[in-house]
């Protein structure tokens, strides 16, 4: 197991990342572009959405707007970008099909890849990565029947920083569980964005374009 702070202040760029762990969801999302950054994450009925911070600066949509969470019945989807819908609403859950329809985002020369969970109620659940290889997806699914308390499953969209972004490798890292305020301040000051957290159903959301 290793230690999720150590490896947030040690890496200025993970990009995006999901944790699900026993009772507790984390995602956040980081920028380096002022498009990326000019996003908070807003409640939803269902869960949260992106929006953008200042409207008059959005110079694409496409990529960066987006439902990360839904509640669905007896599961929590969470994921990296409009797939969220493709499982929560267009699949109604079903994990794997979805994503079989999806791939990786079509940002040359990154392709940023596409990172999903579902947390279902009896406490197991399902990671995936749809990345960019050799010209085609690579699609890879990780099932966990549920987690030890106090640790969870770490999965992000790069593995570091760099030109062109290097894709996160391997299997989701078994990490311990700190408190949101922790993740939040490990996360890089210049590039992070927002922060969501369901730790027992208490939800917390953090802005840095609204000062937290």
């Amino acid at each position: 197991m290793q230690d999720l702070i150590e490896l947030l202040e040690g890496n200025p760029y993970p990009g995006r990342g999901i944790v699900v762990g026993k009772g507790a969801v984390y995602y956040w999302i980081m920028g380096r572009s002022a498009n990326s950054r000019n996003r908070v994450f807003t409640a939803t009925e269902d869960g949260i959405r992106t929006e953008a911070h200042d409207p008059g600066k959005v110079e694409d949509p496409s990529l960066i707007i987006y439902h990360p969470v839904r509640r669905i019945d007896g599961a929590l989807v969470v994921t990296n970008g409009d797939q969220t819908d493709t499982i929560a609403i267009d699949f109604q859950g079903d994990f794997r099909a979805a994503l079989a329809t999806r791939e990786y985002e079509p940002d040359a020369p990154n392709f940023t890849p596409r990172i999903s969970a579902i947390c279902y109620d009896n406490g197991s659940f399902e990671l995936s990565i749809l990345k960019h290889e050799n010209g085609r997806c690579l699609r890879e699914f990780f099932s966990y029947e549920g987690a030890e308390g106090g640790r969870g499953y770490f999965i992000s969209t790069y593995r570091a920083d760099g030109n062109p972004l290097p894709s996160f490798a391997g299997e989701p890292i078994e990490v311990g569980l700190p408190t949101p305020e922790e993740v939040w301040a490990a996360l890089n000051a210049d590039n992070k964005v927002s922060l969501y957290t369901n730790v027992a159903g208490d939800v917390k959301i953090f802005n840095k374009n609204l000062g937290d």
